[in-house]
């Protein structure tokens, strides 16, 4: 065993180890993170220093980090042209590594790393990787364009370090994409859901189906959709495949993978501390929860590697529900003692439409259509019909489910959408994060 190897090797058995450890064991390693954090920011850090009022804080337990003040994108966006969030540490000079919001809710914030940084993605990507059980006689294709949205660029690099093969196919048009993966016979794809979906459906229908392909998993991260049950039973069916779960932002860092059942993703405790706040009843109710139920919450997040672009107490605007490992079974039973959120994430609080006094996640409905197969792509819009609210769906469908579809979405969220029909190909397809929701109101 070479060098590397054995530093690949200790890693490894470091992270199952870390997989194993108490709540206990878990927190006063992330008190001792957090306060290490603390130092740095407030040292070097001017945004954070002005925002606390103290050039000094020194926690005792974890639950002292709530007395902080909580943030959110609209706290670091910057007017300035460059777009360069207002929470950086250094000087531009310091920084490596350049990337941009996707802009799917507003003006694109670029966020930039340091090379220790950025090295703080690769390493918390291998628990990632793990739950993939990619090793380093893996092929991994890339399918997303490489822009300066974070895509899958730490992947890349996190594989890269795994000593993995890495194919990458950013600019190829889906029908390259399919010829790319016959020929060059990757065993794990990483892509969006409805990408993935996309492509395997394309593949299909020009003969050069994916099912019996050298593919073993397809990893799937951008879009809430690898935790539910109908988006992965429709990549499952078309792939043959594993469907692994993953997420994470450019804000953030990579901070969760899916759970060995595919129900659920796990936050990585060791590189983040999870918060959960109460949100308002009337979103409750739209997840199909009481407005009682305090599982549903507002994920929080604190990143405990990152300095040049310092991440304390951010708001995702993600619901999840949080369940933690109570017993050795629940530990043996979820391979991990990490923090599950069942069906990973539900919704965004920013991403609820409400139609005529309904609220309704979009997430919701892509559930349901994804129950149908013989759908292709998909896309809601609103529009006003004199003073009321109307929400069509527009569907590419080979089997003309419209009225069965309308019934089961009116059964099922208490909403009556108008299905329409539209040509093989008419709707956008992007291998990044879909805009399926058009609002003409």
């Amino acid at each position: 065993m070479n060098p590397d190897q054995a530093k690949l090797r200790a890693e490894r058995i470091s992270r199952e180890q870390w997989q194993r450890a108490t709540r206990a064991q878990l927190e006063a390693w992330q008190l001792n993170r957090l306060n290490e954090l603390l130092a740095t920011v407030l040292r070097d850090n001017a945004f954070y220093r002005e925002r606390y009022q103290s050039d000094r804080i020194e926690l005792c337990s974890l639950a002292q980090l709530q007395q902080l003040p909580l943030m959110s994108k609209s706290d670091w966006i910057s007017e300035d042209a460059s777009g360069v969030a207002k929470h950086h540490s250094y000087e531009l000079e310091r920084y490596r590594r350049y990337h941009r919001t996707s802009g799917t809710r507003g003006r694109p914030m670029v966020i930039l790393d340091t090379q220790s940084d950025w090295q703080w993605w690769i390493d918390a990507w291998q628990y990632v990787l793990d739950a993939c059980q990619i090793t380093e006689y893996d092929r991994v294709l890339m399918a997303f364009s490489f822009g300066p949205f974070i895509g899958f660029w730490s992947a890349h690099d996190a594989c890269l370090h795994r000593e993995c093969m890495v194919i990458p196919s950013g600019g190829m048009s889906s029908e390259a994409r399919i010829d790319l993966i016959h020929a060059s016979g990757p065993t794990v794809l990483f892509s969006t859901p409805s990408y993935a979906i996309h492509l395997g459906q394309l593949a299909k229908s020009i003969g050069k189906g994916l099912c019996d392909s050298s593919i073993r998993c397809v990893f799937v991260a951008g879009e809430p959709g690898g935790s539910v049950p109908s988006v992965r039973a429709a990549i499952e069916d078309l792939y043959g495949a594993q469907v692994m779960d993953h997420a994470g932002a450019t804000e953030i860092g990579p901070w969760g993978f899916g759970s060995i059942d595919g129900k659920a993703l796990h936050v990585i405790e060791t590189e983040f501390i999870a918060e959960y706040l109460p949100i308002d009843s009337s979103v409750a109710n739209t997840q199909g929860a009481s407005p009682t139920d305090e599982n549903l919450r507002e994920l929080v997040l604190t990143s405990l590697g990152r300095t040049g672009a310092p991440v304390i107490r951010y708001r995702t605007g993600d619901l999840v529900r949080p369940c933690w490992a109570h017993t050795a079974h629940d530990q043996q039973a979820w391979g991990t003692s990490f923090v599950r959120l069942e069906q990973g994430i539900l919704g965004r609080l920013d991403g609820m439409i409400v139609v005529r006094g309904v609220n309704i996640f979009p997430s919701s409905i892509e559930a349901i259509v994804r129950e149908h197969p013989s759908i292709g792509e998909y896309r809601l819009l609103l529009s006003k019909s004199g003073a009321l609210d109307e929400l069509r769906l527009q569907i590419e469908d080979r089997q003309n489910n419209q009225e069965a579809l309308a019934k089961e979405l009116l059964s099922r969220l208490q909403l009556r959408v108008s299905v329409e029909i539209v040509p093989e190909g008419s709707l956008p397809r992007l291998d990044g994060k879909s805009r399926r929701v058009l609002d003409l109101r």
